[in-house]
């Protein structure tokens, strides 16, 4: 309900944005014209992110851990087909998910593989099946088109306000304030909106987790080794010698913190598993390089 509600609001603006510069007519097809694309070109958006992070699909030979972990945690969330398993060259510890519950895939990097044990892995992947489930990437796809969209018609309308600005100063026409103030503040209501409709869809993915592997504890464990680990490499970014200060408004998912409370306060129904024998066998490594922004504007 809360994230409907959310994609509601965001509905509600790009229907007085849009509409305020096209008209109804126009904002209906525009708006179905968005929704249709994100439905009927699915596979593109992910050729390009798979190439554009240089990711390699891996084998059951070269990964049976992980191949069978996925195919167990697809089995228990009902997907009707099990997310295919890529492999990115990357230090920096990272997993995200493409596609459909029909069509999909889950991303690991060299640096997670490296950094977790099996149990955390685990919950790591069980994390990224639920979006899948849930459809997370469809919704939040939707809310980036609608966001996009506003923006474009914020940009647009400023500039004819700009354009006709001799007029305003003359008095040969009228500027009613609350088209300005609409026009200026759309794009940032869609930020927000997007950002509280991303917590949302975390916290409701640690949940499921939690559900399917009985275990919210081996993924407490994950986010907190992730926070830490990708906390240093921003932190020799950006703030050498320095500490990360907390969270604000603006972070796409929530703070690890509550993440992992609200993981911690979930029933434990797995037994941990003998540290000795929760040692993960990673596939080889293919010369993972120095994180840095590359290719489309990833950092990996």
């Amino acid at each position: 309900m809360h994230s409907a509600l959310l994609i509601g609001g965001m509905g509600l603006i790009v229907w007085a944005v849009v509409g305020m510069m096209a008209g109804p007519a126009l904002t209906f097809l525009i708006v179905a014209g968005a929704m249709l694309g994100l439905v009927l070109t699915p596979a593109l958006p992910r050729r390009l992110l798979m190439s554009s992070y240089k990711a390699r699909r891996l084998s059951g030979r070269e990964f049976p851990e992980g191949i069978v972990m996925m195919a167990d945690l697809a089995r228990r969330a009902g997907l009707p087909r099990v997310p295919e398993l890529y492999y990115v060259p990357s230090r920096l510890p990272n997993a995200f998910a493409v596609g459909a519950p029909e069509e999909s895939a889950v991303c690991v990097t060299d640096g997670l593989l490296r950094l977790l044990d099996r149990r955390e892995l685990q919950g790591v992947l069980a994390h990224e099946v639920a979006h899948i489930s849930h459809r997370d990437l469809w919704i939040m796809g939707l809310a980036d088109a609608m966001s996009r969209i506003v923006s474009l018609a914020s940009w647009i309308g400023q500039l004819i306000l700009l354009l006709n600005l001799p007029l305003f100063l003359t008095g040969a026409a009228y500027l009613p304030w609350h088209i300005l103030l609409l026009l200026a503040f759309s794009p940032l209501l869609m930020a927000l909106l997007q950002l509280a409709l991303s917590r949302s869809r975390e916290y409701d993915a640690d949940r499921a987790a939690a559900e399917l592997t009985g275990d919210p504890a081996g993924l407490a464990r994950a986010l907190l080794k992730l926070e830490r680990r990708v906390g240093r490499f921003w932190e020799e970014m950006f703030l050498p010698g320095r500490r990360i200060p907390e969270p604000s408004l603006l972070r796409t998912h929530p703070p690890t913190e509550d993440r992992v409370a609200r993981l911690r306060s979930l029933p434990q129904r797995s037994r941990p598993v003998d540290p000795a024998h929760d040692v993960l066998s990673v596939p080889p490594a293919s010369n993972p390089g120095v994180p840095r922004f590359r290719g489309f504007g990833h950092y990996w």
